[in-house]
């Protein structure tokens, strides 16, 4: 059997295991208990190991600045694609979509597949870009939802700066971002994995082998089966892919000297799930709107948030399930165009049957087909 399908094989046992220990985890705390274990302690350490063994070069220093682009290249086209899509511009679910699209969470998404198909240099690549995804979850997608709540509620603008230090200091804080900063500094001072006592070492790698069966295991409990609720997410996750994909297949293009492991990490990075961050500024204005005399505007939709979160990790599993399976497939620029471009049409086929439809025939196949469109 293909080796590459052997180890896919393995890993949707892990995400049965997930599913089949659901039960045991419907209490949220339970699954919060686990996510923090894998972002404080797995995630860190599977990503500290993997910047101490790999050989960090000065070019790979524009991969923040690469994957803070594609952020602001897929805000710019969702801005102006998702009222094509029956969002009212500027409404709550708008700006819900808008604010979340755009988000990378490469840790509970991409980084255990990086791992596990293509070793310790790859991840290591994934750490660094998503260095520049983070300044855009924590400090864009922040000023973003300030700006839109001050829009909805002017008089509520004081102490923004008390709360953008906060939001610098917590950025400043977090267990990933300290890891990559030590990680860094002993590279810079020509520390590497071998070079640290063997205790050491030996327990920051048991602690990074923790990684992949957590985040499985995880992904497996989190799944919802509900498709009532997931169907339009599910399609404009879809335009999402596709676009990605297109984007991808460009880059493969323009610069056609990237090694295979470089062309998949590439593909796979902008795939990853939807940050949880994003959906933590909404929590926190709509907590504030709550305080509010006048607070019947809305800003945010937070149970479409949570329901786009939980429809995307299961979502971009399967993505990265596929991408890596069938890894020198997807070097290829064709195949990514024709991918995202099917993956578009998909998307918006309901839509374009609207525009296109007589209203008369569009009612008749309404009629005939029931809730497909």
């Amino acid at each position: 059997m293909n080796p590459a399908v052997q180890k896919t094989l393995s890993l949707i046992i892990l995400l049965l295991i997930g599913f089949l220990l659901r039960k045991k985890f419907q209490d949220p705390a339970k699954q919060n208990g686990l996510k923090t274990l894998i972002l404080t302690v797995a995630l860190p350490a599977i990503i500290f190991v993997a910047l101490l063994k790999a050989e960090i070069k000065a070019d790979l220093l524009a991969l923040p600045f690469l994957a803070l682009g594609f952020n602001f290249i897929l805000f710019f086209l969702l801005k102006y694609l998702l009222p094509l899509f029956g969002l009212e511009k500027d409404s709550p679910s708008y700006r819900t979509y808008l604010l979340l699209f755009p988000s990378l969470a490469p840790g509970l998404s991409c980084f255990p597949f990086l791992i596990e198909y293509l070793g310790d240099d790859a991840l290591a690549w994934g750490a660094l870009a998503d260095i520049g995804n983070k300044f855009f979850v924590l400090i864009f997608a922040y000023m973003l939802a300030m700006s839109w709540f001050i829009r909805n509620y002017p008089n509520s603008n004081n102490g923004t700066r008390e709360k953008v230090k906060s939001l610098l200091k917590s950025l400043v804080n977090e267990p990933i971002n300290i890891v990559m900063i030590l990680a860094m500094i002993l590279l810079g001072l020509g520390i590497h994995m071998e070079n640290l006592p063997p205790f050491l070492s030996s327990a920051i790698g048991n602690l990074s082998s923790l990684m992949t069966p957590l985040v499985l295991i995880y992904i497996g409990i989190a799944v919802i089966f509900n498709w009532k609720q997931i169907k339009k997410i599910t399609g404009l996750l879809f335009l999402r892919s596709g676009i990605t994909f297109i984007v991808s297949g460009l880059m493969v293009v323009f610069v056609p000297t990237l090694s295979f492991p470089a062309i998949l990490v590439l593909v796979a990075f902008p795939q990853s799930a939807i940050s949880f961050w994003p959906f933590a500024h909404m929590s926190a204005f709509v907590g504030m709107e709550q305080k509010m005399e006048d607070n019947k505007k809305r800003t945010f939709d937070l149970e479409l948030a949570v329901n786009i979160l939980a429809v995307s990790l299961p979502f971009s599993t399967a993505i990265m399930l596929g991408i890596f399976s069938f890894g020198e497939a997807f070097t290829s620029p064709t195949l990514l165009f024709s991918i995202g471009f099917l993956m578009i049409i998909l998307s918006s086929s309901k839509a374009l049957l609207k525009w296109i439809t007589p209203m008369e025939l569009r009612a008749e196949l309404k009629k005939s087909l029931g809730s497909l469109f």
